[in-house]
């Protein structure tokens, strides 16, 4: 559905069914599928034919929910995972292995954080982290013989730092890897990082894309631009034989556009098994459905919210990337004319303390763990989220111990505002 904006393709995309079939994508809800002969099956394993024969590695309901957020993307195939962090951990995996070294930027999601500094290190993986201002020569400087991926976050969980999207994907090109990044805030609504130079997205489709709290997920998109033949030395694992599946080359056999999540299904899903379940991704699918008229209204609360904030004498910061006197407004405007999302972060006068006392007296936000949905949430990330990371870290990620993610949800912001009002006072 190429020729559709992305409106269309929230309704449209990834599952047109044909005559006398389900109108709605059909729930698969099958661990095993039957053939006739093991001639058949046989094919499927060695990766000759298309189809499908376990649930742990693909689903045909997943399939479809996967087809729609590549097209979302402007990409040429996509993949669904348990969870946000099993996609941005199947992203670098796929084409990282024991040796290897991430460029990340340091303003990122705590969690992601501690899987690509610690987790993923543990696995003999290692990474520089940069600012996400850092100029050219810095970033260029963060680069190594063994580089292999550079990582960044759209909008960063909680910092609302705005990324460059072309001065990363221009210094991975020009290094020879792959630019991938988060893109769980914005969503294609209001961001395709694909038309900027990014070569893999990745998205917590638990986020914005479910909207209802009521399914954790994740995706990958590949944009099929990547010429992974061009750099064969660096990514054995795309353009050398697999010999678990009888020497075949990914890059060689799916080209461009298939080889990058082919792996990542056949390998990485069949051997770790992040499967998002069928039943998960038919709930993805009914928010996906609504997406594009929800991310208005948390632009539109957001920016509200914001404001009213910057306004109070008890507020010390407010990072919100839609505040002309944010300093990521002017790249805001590049990258997101239609705004990024409904998440405002702040900074209380009196710190800790401030921020615990305000939360405990909101009265219609509630503290989640939990952002992008169509309820406000409210949460300090220094004692939840962000926990594993030192003062330090903290600091370099833009996320002072005392800082509070407010997510604004789908409620009239006038209510938002005087909740938020009461609780400062």
């Amino acid at each position: 559905m190429s020729d559709f904006r992305n409106g269309t393709k929230c309704v449209q995309a990834g599952y047109r069914p044909g005559n006398g079939e389900p109108r709605q994508i059909p729930i698969v809800q099958s661990t095993t599928f039957k053939y006739d002969t093991s001639e058949d099956m046989g094919k499927l394993f060695d990766l000759e034919a298309s189809g499908y024969f376990y649930t742990r590695l693909q689903n045909p309901t997943n399939d479809h929910v996967a087809a729609k957020i590549a097209d979302l993307e402007g990409g040429t195939a996509g993949m669904l995972t348990s969870s946000g962090q099993a996609a941005n951990f199947f992203a670098l995996f796929n084409i990282c292995e024991t040796g290897s070294h991430i460029v990340s930027s340091s303003s990122i999601y705590g969690g992601t954080f501690n899987l690509i500094a610690v987790t993923m290190k543990k696995m003999g993986i290692d990474v520089t982290f940069v600012s996400p201002d850092c100029t050219r020569e810095e970033l260029d400087a963060a680069f190594q013989d063994n580089t292999r991926a550079v990582f960044g976050e759209t909008i960063a969980n909680p910092a609302l730092t705005v990324l460059d999207i072309e001065k990363f994907a221009q210094a991975a090109h020009d290094h020879g890897v792959p630019f991938i990044i988060d893109n769980t805030f914005p969503t294609p609504v209001n961001c395709r990082p694909i038309e900027w130079g990014a070569d893999i997205v990745t998205h917590s489709t638990t986020k914005y894309m479910d909207g209802h709290g009521v399914a954790v997920g994740g995706a990958i998109v590949d944009s099929g631009k990547f010429d992974w033949m061009a750099h064969a030395d660096k990514f054995p694992g795309l353009t050398t034989p697999d010999d678990s599946y009888h020497g075949i080359v990914y890059a060689e056999k799916f080209g461009l556009e298939g080889a990058f999540i082919t792996k990542a299904t056949a390998q990485l899903m069949r051997d770790f098994g992040c499967i998002q379940s069928p039943q998960n991704a038919f709930y993805l699918n009914l928010g996906l459905e609504s997406l594009h008229v929800r991310m208005p209204k948390h632009v539109e609360n957001g920016q509200a919210v914001a404001e009213f904030l910057q306004s109070q004498s008890k507020v010390k910061k407010v990072s919100y990337p839609g505040l002309p006197s944010d300093p990521y407004f002017e790249i805001a405007k590049k990258y997101l004319p239609n705004g990024g999302c409904g998440v405002v972060s702040c900074e209380l006068e009196g710190g800790r303390a401030a921020a615990e006392a305000f939360m405990k007296k909101l009265k219609l936000a509630a503290i989640e763990t939990h952002v992008a949905d169509a309820r406000t949430c409210c949460l300090n990330p220094a004692t939840s989220s962000h926990r594993q990371l030192t003062d330090e870290q903290l600091e370099a990620a833009g996320i002072p111990a005392g800082l509070i993610r407010i997510s604004c949800g789908l409620e009239d912001k006038e209510d938002l505002i005087a909740d938020i009002e009461q609780a400062l006072g």
